[in-house]
């Protein structure tokens, strides 16, 4: 029986990993340490604790604190960890930095430090292509230098080189994947997707950056799942992986189709003011994961249509979440940007 620890797997694609991961895997034992915060959400893995209670274990903690880590080392007998545990976006980071810093480089730290401590088969650390940085043409490769932009992706970018010491000084199976955007259900409705599918259905402006011409590799987020597979239990150690999907898209042709899926008016889209140091390109070679035998499996057409129909129909799962701390960060994020009555989008 394979006992893997999934950091952050009450997020956005640890809890699809997990799901996943049992479906596929017969041999497997899931215990999840995830700390809850805003983007943690036990309702994303409800389905996985009744219907695989056998071999599926949760522990609530932050993967910054040494005991919590140790202890469930000790009570597990883990063989392999995946972490997805991270501050994830950069709109927050911009806001506010010290958690990413402390999260996404302590916390893997702490993680480290155990799997060095008590040994371990396999590390798989998940990363971001924004590591790269602003990619005006090509794409990037692996062995490509690391030029982050943002809080959020200097952060990762920390966790990385921290990953491979640990697997240069101590010998630490470490493996890294760098995926990119993901979209796909129970992905929290700040990101770029679920904020305007939501917002679309309730007939709530989509801000969209600057012109909206900025290009994104988009991933169904079970091609992910497949790809971080394919590289904890394929990939060789002290190596890194890219995933992507191969649908590069700029963002208004995104905010176009879900507005025509949803058969709501193009002028809910709001052109607003950009974020500073944004990006205009991310794009990645892959071809180092697809020569594993990996390749995603999901038409982006279809996987966008299937995506915007799970958030049409599970909207109970998303209006508990757009509230409270949601909509502080909202206000903080496009008050100012948004040139229409704010009342009406503000008042909850």
């Amino acid at each position: 029986m394979r006992r893997i620890l999934v950091t952050g797997g009450a997020g956005f694609i640890g809890s699809n990993f997990i799901r996943y991961t049992l479906e596929n895997y017969a041999d497997s034992h899931i215990i999840v340490l995830d700390k809850l915060t805003y983007a943690g959400n036990l309702d994303n893995l409800k389905d996985i604790k009744d219907g695989f209670s056998d071999r599926y274990s949760f522990v609530e903690g932050d993967i910054c604190d040494p005991k919590t880590v140790g202890s469930i080392f000790l009570g597990h007998k883990l063989d392999t960890i995946v972490n997805f545990a991270a501050e994830t976006h950069v709109d927050r980071s911009l806001l506010e930095a010290g958690s990413f810093v402390t999260t996404d480089v302590y916390g893997a730290f702490v993680l480290l430090e155990a799997a060095r401590e008590h040994g371990i088969e396999r590390f798989l650390h998940v990363s971001t292509d924004e590591v790269y940085g602003d990619i005006p043409i090509g794409s990037s490769k692996e062995t490509d230098n690391l030029s982050p932009r943002s809080p959020y992706s200097a952060s990762k970018a920390g966790g990385d080189l921290m990953a491979l010491a640990y697997h240069i000084s101590h010998d630490v199976p470490v493996v890294i994947t760098r995926g990119s955007n993901n979209f796909g259900p129970y992905q929290y409705p700040e990101k770029f997707v679920p904020l305007f599918i939501t917002n679309a259905i309730d007939d709530m402006p989509l801000p969209l950056y600057g012109d909206g011409r900025q290009v994104r590799d988009w991933i169904y987020v079970l091609d992910h799942c497949s790809g971080i597979d394919t590289a904890m239990r394929k990939g060789a150690t002290g190596e890194i992986y890219n995933v992507g999907g191969g649908n590069e898209r700029e963002n208004i042709e995104i905010a176009q189709t879900i507005v025509k899926t949803l058969e709501k008016p193009a002028s809910l889209i709001q052109h607003v003011r950009d974020r500073v140091a944004h990006d205009r390109r991310y794009s990645l070679d892959c071809s180092k994961l697809m020569a594993l035998g990996w390749k995603p499996e999901h038409e982006f057409n279809e996987a966008l249509s299937h995506t915007v129909a799970w958030y049409r129909d599970n909207q109970s799962w998303w209006r508990r979440i757009k509230s409270g701390e949601y909509m502080e960060y909202y206000r903080a994020q496009y008050g100012q940007r948004l040139d229409t009555d704010k009342s009406s989008i503000f008042d909850t």
